[in-house]
């Protein structure tokens, strides 16, 4: 999904090191798609952090449940492995 950004839009520059391999794969990939090699970049990262963003919450809110002790019971551990085959 493309990200678009307000005309308006505060940005930021953000200067990284790759490696020689990464950034040649970049300019081919920028070059295939008659894209920047810019845009290609901020695809790829807003579509990394969109993917990683839920595992972060997801972790953040298990570790908000074991510090309740809001764990599962015997019963609903064995429904799991027993439908799992564990």
């Amino acid at each position: 999904m493309p990200i678009t950004l307000p005309q308006d839009s505060p940005t930021r520059t953000l200067n990284v090191r790759v490696p020689l391999e990464l950034y040649q794969q970049l300019e081919s990939l920028a070059q295939a798609t008659a894209r920047t090699k810019s845009f290609v970049t901020l695809e790829a990262l807003a579509s990394y952090l969109q993917a990683q963003s839920w595992q972060v919450a997801d972790i953040q809110s298990g570790l908000a449940e074991a510090e309740r002790g809001d764990f599962a019971s015997d019963a609903e551990l064995s429904a799991v492995l027993a439908k799992y085959g564990a």
